[in-house]
């Protein structure tokens, strides 16, 4: 199991603080990556770091691409990556996911698409719907999607448990109209310099 405790000068954005204003925890906020499962994040391939102020953590890839077409494999076109983590928080507190921003570089010729998508759960909860992001070529370009939950569909961790949180994120290229004899199209989240990263914004709420 790899423990990766939080890291200062992380770049974030800031999460605007939900209706009820609870404060992040002041403690460090720490996240042990239990699992990593998937063909877009092999061994090695995927690292966590917590924001100092508690109010996210960001997951950097450095091998999730999806690609169609010349040079590509007939099982590139999908990839996927599941991430297991336990959030350890300190006492009285909970959380939720509240938005997440994903980014990354996409090169569709015309008549190719592709599709960015994810989900995410609590250990033992209902999975949420995947919510879907498309993207249509001619496009070269950086990408930015972002997931938004809205105060009164926050899902939060039982409070006095301890349940793994799971992240299901996926790519797909599909060439479409292309010519996949001639050209290649993809999308990827990966970065090699840990400059592209996707952010996951907590919402934190105090237990009585």
């Amino acid at each position: 199991m790899l423990t990766l405790l939080a890291v200062a000068g992380v770049a974030l954005s800031v999460f605007a603080a939900p209706s009820w204003n609870t404060p992040p925890p002041p403690d460090k906020i720490v996240i042990d990556v239990v699992t990593v499962n998937g063909s877009g994040c092999p061994a090695g391939s995927a690292a966590v770091a917590v924001a100092p102020d508690n109010t996210a953590f960001t997951v950097t890839y450095s091998s999730f691409l999806a690609q169609v077409g010349v040079g590509a494999s007939p099982t590139d076109f999908r990839k996927n990556c599941q991430l297991n983590l336990r959030v350890h928080v300190p006492q009285g507190f909970t959380y939720a996911i509240a938005e997440a921003d994903y980014r990354g570089f996409a090169h569709l010729e015309t008549g190719a698409t592709a599709l960015e998508r994810a989900n995410y759960y609590f250990q033992g909860m209902r999975q949420t719907a995947f919510i879907n992001h498309p993207f249509s070529g001619p496009f070269e370009d950086d990408w930015q999607t972002t997931d938004s939950t809205d105060v009164a569909s926050l899902v939060f961790a039982p409070c006095g448990e301890e349940r793994n949180f799971n992240i299901n994120a996926e790519l797909r290229a599909s060439a479409g109209t292309s010519d996949p004899q001639a050209t290649t199209s993809f999308i990827s989240m990966d970065s090699t310099d840990g400059s592209i990263t996707t952010t996951y914004h907590f919402a934190w709420k105090t237990c009585s």
